[in-house]
């Protein structure tokens, strides 16, 4: 995986190039070999030298002050997400940050048991599933059929496709996922557990290698989701995500139903497992 620096001028220049003149308010003056802003252009709106700013993006040993970063994500016309992003590749701490949660406590597993007939998860900021309740280990498939060490959401979503295929609407699901790993990746380009990881799926998976080169970061995800679950049909859900701990990365992930349909096809799906690890699972 290459180096923060590598990384910040990479993004910069995806930045820039999906800036038009009139979007910052300049003319845009005879013919460009390339969409997008000029570096002398993103250079005179953030205030700095255009030879400095060419080293920033080149990836060069060019090290930006808070202040001159911030410059520039608003020449750029960042959003917060990409502010966020733009400051940590720069070495700016913009939160506390400690050691990943690889487990849960008692008390948390016993909240999302609690949420049943809801699905509801404690996912890692890496989408890594630390545990979940029985609603959502049938969400998309049986969890429990897949090895501990491939409970990965973002994994599961472009290297298995039994998992992927209950998503009506996986092209977005997918974009999101991405952004949301790109964004939280800056805190973590020097540990190799994250490299690994995102190595692997960019090596396995061309729509992964796509979405990570288009550089786009979010931190939160799209509420309303649907699931062709393949026990009781089509799912509307709400997801909403609850911080646990924000520092380490670890959210609580639940889903409630957005219309009466669904919500009796949770129960439905609660009744066909209550005794799943008992008996052979019923179908719908």
């Amino acid at each position: 995986m290459s180096s923060s620096r590598e990384e910040l001028g990479r993004f910069l220049r995806s930045r820039r190039d999906r800036l038009r003149p009139s979007d910052v308010g300049l003319p845009a003056n005879g013919r460009r070999r390339a969409p997008g802003l000029r570096r002398e252009e993103v250079a005179q709106l953030a205030g700095v030298g255009v030879t400095w700013y060419t080293w920033l993006e080149q990836g060069r040993d060019a090290n930006a002050s808070e202040q001159v970063l911030v410059a520039i994500a608003k020449a750029l016309r960042l959003d917060a997400d990409e502010y966020r992003h733009v400051l940590t590749l720069g070495g700016i701490r913009v939160e506390e940050q400690r050691a990943p949660a690889t487990r849960v406590t008692a008390e948390a597993e016993l909240l999302i048991e609690k949420l049943m007939p809801y699905p509801a998860c404690i996912q890692s900021s890496r989408f890594d599933l630390l545990a979940f309740n029985r609603a959502y280990r049938f969400l998309n498939t049986d969890l429990k059929s897949i090895p501990v060490a491939d409970r990965n959401c973002l994994r599961l979503n472009f290297l298995d496709p039994t998992w992927a295929d209950v998503y009506v609407d996986r092209d977005a699901v997918s974009a999101s996922m991405v952004a949301r790993l790109r964004s939280t990746s800056a805190d973590h380009l020097d540990d190799p557990a994250w490299t690994s990881f995102i190595r692997e799926v960019y090596e396995n998976s061309a729509p992964f290698r796509e979405l990570w080169d288009r550089q786009d970061v979010r931190r939160a995800d799209r509420e309303l989701k649907q699931f062709a679950n393949p026990r009781v049909g089509l799912l509307t859900l709400r997801m909403t995500n609850l911080w646990l701990d924000e520092p380490r990365g670890t959210r609580l992930v639940s889903f409630t139903p957005a219309d009466t349909e669904s919500a009796e096809r949770l129960e439905l799906l609660a009744e066909l497992t209550a005794d799943v690890d008992g008996r052979r699972l019923q179908v719908a």
